[in-house]
């Protein structure tokens, strides 16, 4: 599996020190070039099948293992990245570390692997489109006509390469093992050119160095009661037409697979029995990596890799943390009930991360988490007339939750709604978080009905508000959307250091 590399990854190792090209899974080997090892997760028959969760845990299995992990999630759509596009349409804006807006895998790769990613692990078609043009225009391509093939599909090939190479996991060192999530489906026209991309990849790195593994549906139809697997040989087939061959298939389904319909996907589809996992529906996510672990996954993605039969074979994963967490949650009966009170809750991927904070907070304290999702829009005075059953659903959710949860938003759509939920929770004693605009509208509430500041606002609501309790950004534009907030993980001095601000932090600072 030892190979001289490319000489585009041969000449990213020639920066690091020394310890980086000896073996550093394994110990000390002769000094030679250890080429950086790729897992592909591709998704067919229908979206929405787990990619993310699978990539994710697929993750754990392999660091489990002893090696370093990374992970990049392209994103086909043209947008640069995720920051102007509606929670209904895409689900949340999950936001790194340096300000990056990006896909709400990148959430889940960062809570599963405890790594820090940055702007660059999400790759969108607009950012390699804006790459190949910007070196275009400064004439990087000496006059050549700029292509799809190969332009657009080195620029892809260079980018995960390049990205794969930097360390996420607070150390100095490059990760042994990059997971990458191609999103959508098999076959979506948009995807083409990185489906291209990456075939030419897998040949580019060669073999030993790039595992397959293809996330399909094996359904059950209600009348028949059967499996069927006709979905998952059509998407197969639909791979191999496009140069890609799957190593390991993923089998999503409701129930486990029956043992013959192994043997018929594998005859069918080309793939060992070995290599066919199944992942079927679960009480919750902390179960697959389990579920992969229990079915050997990781052997036979590491035998894809070259890893499995090198002097010494990587640990076996143990995973004692998840099983405890994962049976530790099914065996919750105490409910706390949290609102939810948002403009975006037809969708609960809209606040996918600030589920997950709610879920790990209740395990820790064994409370089995209710959300009640509230409408902001319901509970305001408007709906009393024209929506008169969800006003009143809305506040009998509201009123009958432990504690209320306001998160962030845009527009001033249902603001009023999210104020009384404010004025409802500090005049009845009900814990109250405000994240982003939540903390804006407590601010709000609390100028209009404490210290009687009738006209208060914020100036994002009412540019001209004569109490303005809450500021525009200056940095912030009021003509370009993208790439315009303050984001990420930031250093705050206090220029007062006796200040309210200033004392709550210092707990914190001296944890």
């Amino acid at each position: 599996p030892f190979s001289e590399p490319p000489k585009k990854a041969a000449a990213a190792r020639a920066s690091q020190p020394a310890s980086a090209v000896t073996d550093r899974r394994f110990g000390k080997l002769p000094r030679v070039y250890v080429d950086m090892k790729y897992v592909l997760v591709t998704g067919g028959v229908v979206s929405g099948l787990g990619k993310g969760v699978t990539a994710s845990s697929i993750g754990v299995l392999l660091k489990a293992c002893g090696l370093r992990v990374t992970s990049i999630k392209i994103d086909p759509y043209l947008n640069t990245d995720a920051g102007t596009m509606s929670p209904f349409e895409h689900g949340e804006v999950f936001v790194l570390d340096d300000g990056g807006e990006v896909d709400l895998d990148l959430g889940n790769y960062e809570r599963f692997l405890d790594i820090k990613l940055t702007r660059d692990n999400n790759i969108t078609t607009g950012k390699i489109y804006q790459a190949v043009i910007n070196k275009e225009r400064k004439g990087d391509y000496l006059g050549k006509t700029v292509q799809v093939v190969p332009h657009i599909t080195d620029e892809i090939q260079d980018w995960i390469e390049r990205v794969a190479m930097n360390p996420v996991d607070g150390t100095d060192k490059p990760a042994d093992v990059c997971v990458i999530e191609l999103g959508g489906t098999i076959g979506d026209i948009e995807s083409m050119p990185f489906i291209e991309a990456l075939g030419q990849f897998s040949y580019r790195v060669g073999p030993g160095n790039f595992c397959l593994v293809h996330v399909s549906l094996v359904p059950v139809l209600t009348v028949v009661g059967e499996q069927k697997t006709k979905p998952t040989q059509h998407s197969v087939r639909g791979l191999r037409g496009l140069g890609l061959m799957p190593d390991i298939l993923a089998c999503r389904s409701t129930q486990p697979l029956e043992e013959n319909v192994k043997l018929k996907l594998s005859q069918f589809c080309q793939v060992p029995v070995s290599n066919i996992v199944n992942l079927h529906d679960v009480t919750n996510i902390w179960h697959i990596p389990l579920l992969l672990r229990d079915q050997r996954a990781h052997e036979a993605i590491l035998k894809v890799l070259g890893l499995w039969c090198v002097g010494k074979v990587p640990q076996e994963p143990k995973l004692s943390e998840w099983t405890e967490r994962a049976s530790r949650f099914d065996k919750l009966k105490s409910p706390v009930r949290i609102a939810m009170v948002g403009k975006y809750t037809g969708i609960s991927d809209s606040y996918l991360s600030i589920l997950k904070a709610l879920l790990h907070a209740s395990v820790a304290l064994d409370r089995k988490l209710v959300v009640d999702w509230v409408p902001s829009c319901d509970l305001e005075d408007s709906a009393a007339v024209e929506t008169p059953d969800a006003y009143e659903k809305a506040w009998g959710l509201l009123k009958g939750a432990n504690g209320v949860l306001v998160p962030g938003g845009f527009g001033d759509r249902g603001v009023q709604g999210k104020i009384l939920a404010a004025k409802h929770a500090r005049e009845n004693n009900v814990p109250y978080l405000g994240i982003c605009l939540g903390m804006q509208i407590a601010v709000i509430e609390y100028a209009r009905s404490v210290m009687k500041l009738r006209d208060a606002n914020s100036t994002e609501f009412d540019p001209a508000a004569k109490t303005p309790c809450v500021i525009f950004m200056p940095e912030g534009s009021k003509t370009h959307m993208g790439a315009t907030m303050r984001l990420g993980s930031r250093r705050t001095f206090f220029q007062v250091n006796n200040c309210k601000s200033a004392k709550l932090c210092m707990p914190m600072l001296t944890m």
